[in-house]
């Protein structure tokens, strides 16, 4: 089925939906992973984003995002300046990803306050977005919803303490994808909502003895 976005394209600014409007939200997405604008980013370019990017803003679309600027922000034109202005040191490099499933696919590793954080994912047509891998772990995140991004132990009853807590605030889940490397390791939870937590719903997640780290990743489409 065609829907209208398919047709004319999300409320952006750019030549294209999918070199601007999606790698914005990407470098959105990836400011919620730093929890608020980073120092440092690096930026992997791969296919068509490494081929045709910097022609179509592909580069000043991911800055514009890392600073918080959503696709119909008229300072995506200006962002690479911006960010240096702001203190955000912003690098790009041309790659090949081995695992990448679409062409138009970034990784972007940014550096906020001694840590750090990394995504990859694919600006799929249409100002959608899809992420495939946080940290080292696969996940699917489309940025159509709020997102907690939990790292946890891989323990028994993990998911239920979980969802537990959102039950308790009226917080419907979604979809839930729960990725490990190996048994009794680490895990991460990507739970998409209907809505966002309350502040309180997040502090009590975080208070949760399997979760090592808690971040929200509010709607980006």
């Amino acid at each position: 089925m065609v829907s209208l976005l398919d047709i004319i394209g999300p409320v952006m600014v750019g030549p294209s939906s999918s070199h601007t409007a999606g790698a914005c939200r990407l470098g959105l997405i990836a400011r919620a992973l730093a929890g608020g604008q980073p120092a440092k980013a690096l930026v992997e370019l791969h296919g068509s984003f490494a081929r045709t990017g910097v022609g179509h803003g592909t580069d000043r679309a991911i800055a514009g995002g890392l600073l918080g600027f959503h696709p119909d922000d008229e300072r995506l034109r200006n962002s690479l300046a911006l960010a240096e202005a702001a203190g955000m040191t912003v690098s790009f490099v041309n790659t090949k990803l081995r695992d990448a499933l679409h062409p138009n696919t970034a990784r972007i590793t940014i550096w906020r306050d001694a840590h750090s954080a990394s995504l990859t994912g694919s600006s799929i047509g249409a100002g959608r977005i899809l992420v495939t891998e946080i940290d080292g772990f696969p996940v699917e995140i489309t940025g159509a919803y709020p997102t907690l991004v939990i790292a946890a132990a891989d323990l028994p009853g993990a998911v239920a303490a979980i969802a537990a807590v959102l039950s308790s605030s009226d917080v419907n889940v979604a979809t839930l994808r729960l990725s490990r490397r190996r048994k009794g390791g680490d895990a991460i939870h990507v739970y998409e909502l209907d809505s966002a937590p309350p502040p309180a719903t997040l502090d009590n997640l975080r208070a949760l003895l399997p979760v090592h780290s808690l971040r929200l990743v509010e709607r980006v489409s």
